[in-house]
């Protein structure tokens, strides 16, 4: 199920989304709707607490300061750790609207030298669509950043994303940083990231489908470059090494054939003067059947297989991270990679790689702390996709590793626990905030399906929403009278769709669903009163299928033919038969009045072809409807989508939502990530978007926030916000 569901990632929690992106136009240069922005109110943001649920890619400890840490990820930016708090702090939520595909880490590098010096590469798509990557400087740890934009782009969501560090400061010189690219070869600064020139002297070719460089690493004054382009033949080179920074040659010796095809990590002995490399068929995460672990003599170029257990036609598997002891000469950590079979590991030698101990066999396990993990024991708990790997350089036993979902730690090698507090990369979906009952806030996010939010600040007690288990959660919806009703809709192994009679605590499968469900589960809604079902069917790879309705609460479908083919349908709050929904593909409204059995078209001519335009519904009141069609503006239906009218206050509209209204108001507050101005930022208004206060602040920006926002309909300018890869972020006026 974990194979399944996690190899969608980059579809559901990137590439779908970034793809959407690409049409975005520069924000720069439009002109500003005059008098429509008030001052900006003082708000307070902070992450709803759930606890990872993403992929970590790398973790790097600083090696001359105690306590000092960074970890990457492959959409949710960077993060620095912070011991005294035991929390990881963010470092790129500062990252705006035009910067998305800058969440996505590539690489990050530390002086050794100058402690207070951080570097970090962004981007995180390599495909045409995407924009160039970024290197981030920083003189205090990653408080404050210089920018350098470069000429190439980085992939930080793409396959290889768990390799090794891609940059890294010269050990000769902290001025000279090395860059290695994905497919534009060896990138080398002489003033300390400010600009950067292909290195010349770089003796490999880029593949333009490659992997090109996954890591580089420092052996003594020598720089190790790992090369993922070689074809696993015994002519491939997939090492290379400076040792004046100039001069390029290929490591003699080097491990041969399909199981050394690709070099993951690479981590050096200092006292022993050896390099351990990690190697697999495939850069992962997914994918690999076949790898090891080889290590180097540096002064005598002698290589030695030190893989702990070789994988088999029964157990396949690549290797992924490796660090070493830097108090104990000999002491080394690997970890396996994509091992469904027997679950991955870690392993751990301390006599240069001779004898080897699965650190599974004895690991107790706490997961108190974010209940999401405890999957059962049909699932492997140890974790998966764990390429980030590492060993505190002042404490022997404080160990972390990075799986698709948290970053586990432990400090005696034996009992593990998240070390992620801080620490929120989930892609956000779906949000509902109830009007009444425990919880003030469900979500729906990918990867990790439904969350019942009891509290902000905790990680949800229940965990994964189950019965069933979903991947990517596509549709969540609550009957407006009736907010005991809940339903939603998702990728799952078990069935696709399910219903909760408790607000969402519990769940209960439908007991039939559409054949389509299964590969095309899409959004779904419920009549105010609950008693009506529509689930609209959409592939991942954007094919349309009509939609089903159901008023005997999943256990019998029937289709809609007139629902135009992939919409999301919108239930009106007040009126249970009534429905909406909008068609991207021609711009036109359509209704239903006799609860969801047939549709109409009502208003045509509207803003079309791109399935990203979003319907809402104001909450208790009937047909009163609003349309975000991104550039192309708000709209607002007061007659249930007979006609619509263009709001003036603002030109750009990528989202909506309602929550409680302001005092002495007699509508909703309404929210919005939009634009009133020159940039795409977080909005409330009032007075039913006569005018817009900016509620965010240039240091609360965390990239592409398209997807989903909602206010609280119990707490006044309280706003919920769905990111993609910073978690769902709240906040409040102070």
């Amino acid at each position: 199920m974990h194979a399944s569901r996690l190899s969608r990632r980059a579809v559901l929690a990137g590439t779908a989304a970034a793809a959407a992106l690409t049409t975005v136009p520069p924000l720069q240069g439009r002109a500003h709707a005059a008098g429509v922005t008030a001052a900006t109110p003082s708000y307070r943001w902070r992450n709803a607490v759930i606890g990872g649920t993403g992929f970590i890619t790398g973790v790097l400890f600083h090696p001359a300061v105690r306590g000092l840490a960074y970890a990457r990820t492959d959409i949710g930016g960077a993060y620095r750790w912070d011991e005294r708090a035991a929390r990881w702090t963010p470092l790129t939520d500062h990252l705006g609207w035009d910067d998305w595909n800058l969440l996505g880490v590539e690489s990050l590098a530390v002086d050794p030298a100058h402690p207070d010096r951080l570097y970090l590469a962004l981007g995180t798509y390599a495909q045409a669509w995407a924009g160039n990557g970024a290197v981030l400087r920083s003189e205090d740890r990653g408080a404050t950043w210089t920018r350098t934009d470069l000429t190439v782009k980085l992939g930080g969501n793409e396959d290889g994303r768990g390799a090794g560090e891609r940059l890294l400061v010269d050990p000769r010189d902290s001025g000279t940083l090395w860059l290695g690219t994905r497919h534009d070869g060896l990138l080398k600064s002489s003033d300390r990231g400010a600009t950067w020139a292909v290195a010349s002297g770089f003796p490999a070719t880029a593949s333009a489908s490659g992997q090109g460089v996954t890591f580089l690493a420092a052996v003594g004054r020598a720089v190790y470059a790992g090369w993922g382009d070689g074809n696993g033949t015994a002519t491939a080179v997939n090492l290379y090494r400076t040792t004046d920074g100039t001069t390029w040659e290929p490591v003699p010796g080097q491990p041969t054939g399909t199981s050394a095809k690709v070099p993951i990590h690479a981590a050096h002995d200092r006292h022993t003067r050896e390099l351990y490399v990690t190697y697999a068929d495939a850069p992962g995460p997914n994918g690999q059947a076949a790898g090891g672990v080889h290590k180097l003599a540096t002064a005598t170029d002698r290589w030695t297989d030190v893989t702990p257990v070789q994988p088999g036609a029964s157990d396949t598997f690549g290797y992924g991270g490796v660090d070493v002891d830097a108090r104990r000469a000999g002491t080394v950590v690997v970890s396996t990679n994509n091992r469904w079979a027997d679950g991955d590991t870690v392993f751990r030698s301390t006599d240069g790689g001779r004898t080897w101990a699965s650190l599974k066999d004895l690991a107790v396990f706490d997961v108190s702390e974010t209940p999401f993990l405890d999957w059962g024991e049909d699932r492997p708990k140890f974790g998966w996709w764990i390429q980030a790997l590492a060993l505190d350089p002042y404490d022997s036993k404080h160990l972390v590793y990075g799986t698709g979902a948290t970053l586990y730690g432990t400090r005696d090698l034996r009992r593990w626990a998240p070390r992620i507090r801080g620490l929120e990369e989930a892609a956000v979906r779906r949000l509902i905030s109830p009007p009444a009952g425990e919880a003030h806030l469900i979500s729906g996010l990918g990867d990790i399906g439904v969350m019942y939010h009891e509290r902000l600040t905790a990680s949800p007690s229940r965990g994964m929403a189950t019965n069933p288990v979903f991947g990517s959660a596509t549709g969540l919806a609550q009957a407006a009278a009736k907010p005991a009703y809940v339903v939603r809709a998702g990728w799952g192994d078990h069935g696709n769709g399910a219903y909760s009679h408790d607000g969402g605590r519990t769940w209960a499968p439908f007991t039939a669903q559409p054949d389509i469900a299964k590969n095309a589960p899409g959004p779904i809604a419920t009549s105010a009163d609950g008693g009506t079902l529509l689930w609209s069917f959409v592939h991942w790879d954007g094919t349309k299928y009509a939609a089903h309705r159901s008023t005997d609460n999943g256990a019998s479908w029937s289709e809609v033919s007139s629902f135009p083919k992939g919409a999301t349908p919108v239930a009106d709050p007040a009126d249970p038969t009534l429905f909406y929904a909008y068609d991207t593909d021609t711009g036109t409204l359509y209704a239903s009045t006799d609860s969801g059995r047939s549709f109409t078209a009502r208003a045509g001519g509207l803003p079309s072809g791109d399935d990203q335009f979003q319907l809402a519904a104001a909450p208790g009141r009937s047909g009163d409807l609003w349309l975000s069609v991104k550039w192309n503006g708000l709209y607002r239906s007061t007659d249930g989508g007979v006609t619509f009218a263009k709001v003036a206050s603002c030109w750009a509209s990528y989202t909506l939502g309602f929550g409680k209204a302001a005092d002495g108001a007699d509508y909703p507050a309404v929210y919005q990530v939009g634009s009133t101005e020159t940039i795409t930022a977080v909005y409330r208004s009032d007075d039913a978007a006569g005018t817009w206060v900016r509620i965010n602040d240039d240091a609360h920006q965390w990239g592409w926030i398209g997807e989903v926002i909602t206010g609280d309909p119990r707490v006044y300018g309280r706003v919920y916000l769905g990111t993609n890869g910073r978690g769902i972020q709240y906040g409040e006026p102070v």
